[in-house]
C-alpha cells in the first residue's frame, strides 16, 4: 500500500542553527510503505540500547535504514550487527535527511524524548511504533494520540506481554461473566525500587555520550552514571518510576477486560512525594463511572491487602478482579478463580481471542494496509494516560476530578501542574 499524503509542515527551529529542534506538524511527504506483503518495510530506529536492542532485533526482517543513538557505547551492538543501516547521534537530523528513505520509525529512548522523537515522526507521515509509557507527560500521550488518528497512521506501543496465552483467557473469562459484574480491580507491581540516593560526585560525562542531547527537552540536572544509561526512570525529569516503567504492562489486562477508557476521577498515597525522584512504593485509585469499575493499582513490596484479606495467593499474579459471582487473580504467566471450591467444575468459555502472528508482525501488517495493532495508540493511549494518572495522583497527594476530553483537572493545582511537562528551551512547541 503505497501512501500519498498532502500535508502542511512547519518547522521550528530552535537552538543551534546547525539544526535545532524541529516539530513537524505536517508536510509534504510521501510515505514509502510497501506495496505488497512480500515487500520490505523501510524503518528508522531512535535509541538502539538496551530495550531498543530488542526492539531493533524485532524489526530485523524487515530493511532497517537507519539507527540512530546519542551514545555510542550503548548502541555500539546493533551499530554493529546493521552495518549498512545509516547512523545518527541526533534523530532530528536523521529524520530530515532520509525522509523519503523510510516508512516507519522506531522510538525506544527514555520516556522524555519519546513525544518529541514520535511527533516529528508522525508530522512526516511514518508509522510509528513506540516503548511503553508512550510518552513522559498526560498531555503528551494526547497530543500522540491525536497525531497518529489525524495522520492515519499504523501505531503500536510496547507493550509486548498483550499476546501471551494467559492474558487472553484471563480477558475471556472477564468478559464471558465468569465471576459476574465486575466492580473492584488490585493491580501492582512488586519491588521497591524507586529513590536512588542525590549524587554527591561529579563524573565527567564520557566521550561516548552526548548529555545535552540526552537531557533534550528535560530539565537538565547533571550527568551521573547512575541515571544515564538506566536509571532515569526513578527521576521524574527523565522518567516514570515503576508505575510507568510496568502500569502499561500490568494494567493493559483489565484494560481489555473491561473496556477502559479514562478513569473520572484519581486520587493516590504514599510517603511523602519527592521534588526529583520516584517513590518505593505508592498507591492508586481511579474510578470509571461508566464502567462501574474502581481500579487500584500498587507499586507495593509484598503486594495488596487484598490478597490477604481475601485468602488469594499473589504468587505469579499482578491483578485481581472482584465480580458479583467471585474473584479472579491472573497475571502475565497464571491464573485462578476463587472460591476455589464454587470453582472446582468450572469449564472455560471458548477461546474467542486469536493467537497474535507476533507483537512487531501485527505492526507490520498495518503498516501494509491490514488490521490495526492490538496495541495501537487508540487503545494504548488511554492506557498510558491512565498510568501517567497515577503518578499524578500520587505527586499531587489529593483527590481529584478528571476531564478527560479537555485534559481539565478539578479540586487539585498540585495535579493540574502535572499534566503538562515545561520544556527546556530550543524544545518548546
Amino acid at each position: 500500500m503505497t501512501q500519498q499524503n498532502k500535508l502542511t509542515r512547519r518547522s521550528m527551529l530552535k537552538g543551534t542553527a546547525a539544526i535545532g529542534t524541529t516539530l513537524w506538524l505536517g508536510g509534504t511527504s510521501q510515505s514509502r510503505a510497501a506495496d505488497s506483503p512480500n515487500e520490505k518495510i523501510n524503518i528508522a530506529c531512535i535509541g538502539i540500547g538496551g530495550r531498543g536492542t530488542a526492539n531493533v532485533d524485532g524489526c530485523s526482517k524487515q530493511n532497517i535504514v537507519a539507527l540512530c543513538d546519542l551514545d555510542e557505547r550503548r548502541g555500539a551492538r546493533s551499530f554493529e550487527k546493521f552495518k549498512n543501516a545509516k547512523r545518527f547521534v541526533d534523530f532530528r537530523r536523521m529524520l530530515d535527511q532520509i525522509e523519503n528513505e523510510i516508512d516507519a520509525v522506531v522510538v525506544s529512548t527514555p520516556d522524555h524524548t519519546h513525544f518529541h522523537a514520535s511527533m516529528q515522526a508522525m508530522g512526516m507521515g511514518k508509522h510509528l511504533y513506540c516503548e511503553k509509557p508512550m510518552a513522559h507527560s498526560v498531555w503528551e500521550v494526547r497530543q500522540m494520540t491525536n497525531k497518529a488518528k489525524e495522520m492515519k497512521l499504523a501505531t503500536q506501543l510496547g507493550v509486548q506481554r498483550h499476546v501471551l496465552t494467559n492474558m487472553h483467557r484471563s480477558v475471556e473469562l472477564i468478559k464471558g461473566g465468569a465471576i459476574g459484574k465486575v466492580t473492584e480491580v488490585h493491580s501492582w507491581i512488586g519491588g521497591d525500587r524507586g529513590m536512588p540516593s542525590i549524587p554527591k560526585d561529579k563524573p565527567e560525562v564520557p566521550s561516548t555520550l552526548d548529555w545535552d542531547l540526552w537531557v533534550g527537552p528535560a530539565r537538565d540536572i547533571g550527568y551521573h552514571p547512575s541515571i544515564a544509561p538506566y536509571g532515569w526512570r526513578f527521576w521524574w525529569d527523565y522518567g516514570t518510576g515503576e508505575t510507568g516503567n510496568f502500569g502499561c504492562h500490568i494494567l493493559d489486562i483489565p484494560f481489555w477486560a473491561l473496556d477502559l477508557k479514562y478513569p473520572d476521577r484519581v486520587e493516590g498515597s504514599g510517603p511523602e512525594p519527592h521534588e526529583l525522584m520516584t517513590p518505593k512504593q505508592m498507591k492508586t485509585k481511579m474510578t470509571f463511572k461508566d464502567q462501574g469499575v474502581d481500579l487500584h493499582w500498587y507499586h507495593s513490596k509484598n503486594g495488596p491487602a487484598i490478597l490477604e484479606e481475601k485468602g488469594i495467593s499473589g504468587k505469579g499474579m499482578n491483578t485481581v478482579f472482584i465480580g458479583s459471582e467471585g474473584i479472579l487473580a491472573t497475571g502475565f504467566g497464571g491464573r485462578k478463580l476463587y472460591p476455589e471450591e464454587k470453582f472446582a467444575d468450572f469449564k472455560a468459555p471458548d477461546e474467542t481471542i486469536k493467537k497474535s502472528p507476533g507483537f512487531y508482525e501485527e505492526w507490520f501488517t498495518a503498516i501494509r494496509g491490514g488490521e490495526a495493532a492490538t496495541c495501537d495508540f487508540e487503545y494504548s493511549g488511554p492506557l498510558s494516560e491512565t498510568v501517567l494518572l497515577g503518578n499524578v495522583g500520587y505527586r499531587a497527594g489529593k483527590a481529584f476530578d478528571w476531564k478527560a476530553k479537555t485534559l481539565e483537572v478539578t479540586g487539585s493545582d498540585k495535579a493540574a501542574s502535572l499534566i503538562r511537562t515545561e520544556f527546556r528551551a530550543g524544545w518548546e512547541v
